[in-house]
Parts: C-alpha cells; sequence; structure tokens
C-alpha cells in the first residue's frame, strides 16, 4: 500500500512542492505513452490512492476525480506514436513525463518519480524509486492520472479504428489484438518501431496514414 514516507522525508528538510510522476503505456503496441505528474499539500495527501494496477477501471476513474479535486496541482503529458517511433520508447517516456511536469499549474521543487534513470527534467532534483507506484502516493496518484487518461485516448480509437478492439486491450498485444493486426494490417496509431507491427509492415500489411 503506498504511504506517505518519501514525501514526508521530503517535506521534512523543507522541500514542501513534491510531484510524483509516473507513465502508462510503454508496452502497447498502439496508441500513445502517457505520463502523470500529481502535487499534494502535506494536509491534503490522504486520498486513499493504491498503485493503479491493483484498481478496477471504476475505482480508478472514481480516485482520478478525487485526485484532481483535491490536489494542489496535476499535470498530464504525451509522447504521440511518431514521437515514440523517432525517439524510441525509452525517450519518449522521459518527454512525456517533462511535459507532465510542465503542466503543472505550480513547479515543483522535487519529483519522485517511478522506476529507473535520470530525472524527466534536469533542472528539477529527483528520486527515483523502482516500484514506486507501490511505496508513494505522489506516484501511485500520478499513475492513475497516467491510467486513466490513455485508456480514455484508446476507447476513442474504438470509434475511429473499428475491428481492432482497442477499448477492449487498450493496445496491448492480446491474441485478438494480434489476430486484428493480421487482418486489418496496421493502423495510424500503431507504433510501426515495435516487433508485431514493423513485421507486417516489412510484409506489406502497413495502412499508412
Amino acid at each position: 500500500m503506498p504511504s506517505l514516507g518519501h514525501e514526508e522525508r521530503l517535506w521534512r528538510q523543507r522541500i514542501l512542492v513534491v510531484a510524483g510522476v509516473d507513465e502508462a503505456g510503454v508496452g502497447p503496441l498502439a496508441g500513445p505513452v502517457v505520463a502523470g505528474a500529481v502535487i499534494f499539500r502535506p494536509e491534503e495527501a490522504h486520498v486513499g490512492v493504491r498503485d493503479s494496477k491493483e484498481l478496477s477501471a471504476n475505482q480508478r476513474g472514481q480516485l482520478y476525480e478525487l485526485i484532481t479535486e483535491r490536489a494542489l496541482a496535476t499535470g498530464v503529458g504525451l509522447a504521440e506514436v511518431e514521437e515514440i517511433d523517432r525517439l524510441n520508447i525509452y525517450q519518449a517516456t522521459l518527454l512525456a513525463m517533462r511535459r507532465a511536469v510542465e503542466a503543472l499549474a505550480v513547479r515543483p521543487h522535487h519529483l519522485l518519480v517511478d522506476g529507473r534513470g535520470p530525472s524527466p527534467v534536469a533542472e528539477i532534483g529527483c528520486t527515483r524509486l523502482v516500484g514506486g507506484d507501490r511505496t508513494s502516493v505522489s506516484i501511485a496518484a500520478a499513475s492513475i492520472l497516467a491510467k486513466v487518461t490513455r485508456d480514455r485516448i484508446l476507447c476513442e480509437y474504438e470509434a475511429r479504428y473499428p475491428g481492432y478492439g482497442f477499448a477492449r486491450h487498450k493496445g496491448y498485444a492480446t491474441a485478438q489484438h494480434l489476430e486484428a493486426l493480421r487482418r486489418l494490417g496496421a493502423s495510424p496509431v500503431h507504433r510501426t518501431s515495435f516487433v508485431p507491427v514493423a513485421t507486417l509492415k516489412l510484409g506489406g500489411l502497413f495502412t499508412k496514414p
């Protein structure tokens, strides 16, 4: 269960504006990678958040509304499919995180970021936490923002690109998704740098925008 341990350590050092940052959508074959950033006031950080992967879609939606209502600031950033294919997924994820932090109405003094690697914003101090969405309330909240935002985007793709089942698998490489790719070819929102999609492109099934 996420706690405020990491945040409280910084608050005791008078680093009071702490943003949790996390992403959703590194692994799928389609759609953007989305990052969330959340800053809580010390007195309003108890909103009952958990790792987004442990929650149902309905629970995530409810917490999304609570987080955006209670937080001092929230931000969401995207890296689109074209950027993923051009930069690679790692660099695109850092870009989405930087955009999420830049979207905050309040500039943070320190970042708590899930996973390993450099700070997504070089001029802001950063603590990287492997499994941070399971240990930090701020990161868990950012994970929920990112996941809900991305799921909503993929549900919109369902209507724009029928037949792929985006609303069900959210772009992940399920058997249903792979079968649809073989049958329909790739859509404009598929990541052509990812192996299953690149294989179709080389085989002549790729559908250009």
